[in-house]
């Protein structure tokens, strides 16, 4: 029986468009390619190794024809709608109190912010607070699809895997909590939507 449920937050209930950095660098003349460099550059931010700052910083030696302030402009324009709906849905779903309710987030430090602006900080916050617990990488210092992650918030909830379930729009995330025994579904992004959830547990 699920009692708990692990939500993943982008193309979950904000919709993303996560190839508009790879357009905008490949229009500035950089490598439209997720490169080993990009990849580990984006890691260390999503886990809070490496601040804001230090990010510019690195992306602009990978990417020496963008200013900063366009890099930052590049990184945070993939973040685009929070539809009104998704948002009273899970209002609605923790207003029932059937089940115990999380997020986890493989985000970071520019990101959150211009979500806030794009949600409204009144709006950001009702979301937050349908959450027992709101995890973003970038804050507890681990990213999915790591185990660790998973048995983090399993263990700091004393949550049983059996009955949690997971929901996020990545299979090698899924693919990872349903091998620690997480019932999980694989959102079609474009095919699925968040308010399908009660046909999936």
């Amino acid at each position: 029986m699920i009692k708990n449920i692990i939500f993943d937050f982008g193309d979950i209930f904000i919709d993303l468009d996560k190839e508009v950095v790879f357009r905008e660098i490949e229009k500035n003349g950089g490598n439209p390619e997720l490169t080993p460099e990009l990849l580990a550059v984006n890691h260390r931010f999503e886990v809070g190794e490496i601040s804001p700052e230090e990010f510019v910083v690195q992306l602009g030696m990978l990417f020496p024809n963008v200013s900063p302030n366009e890099i930052i402009r590049i990184w945070n324009s993939m973040l685009l709608d929070f539809p009104d709906y998704r948002l009273e849905f899970i209002e609605t779903l923790a207003t029932e109190d059937d089940y115990r309710l999380f997020l986890l987030s493989n985000t970071n430090a520019l990101h959150i912010p211009h979500v806030q602006k794009i949600m409204g900080h009144h709006t950001y916050r009702r979301f937050q607070n349908c959450f027992e617990q709101f995890y973003l990488s970038h804050e507890i210092h681990l990213r999915k699809p790591d185990f660790e992650v998973f048995e983090f918030v399993l263990d700091q909830n004393n949550l049983k895997a059996t009955e949690t379930f997971f929901v996020d729009d990545t299979k090698e995330n899924t693919d990872a909590a349903t091998s620690l025994g997480i019932k999980c579904w694989h959102l079609q992004v474009g095919k699925e939507d968040i308010t399908e959830l009660k046909n999936k547990l």
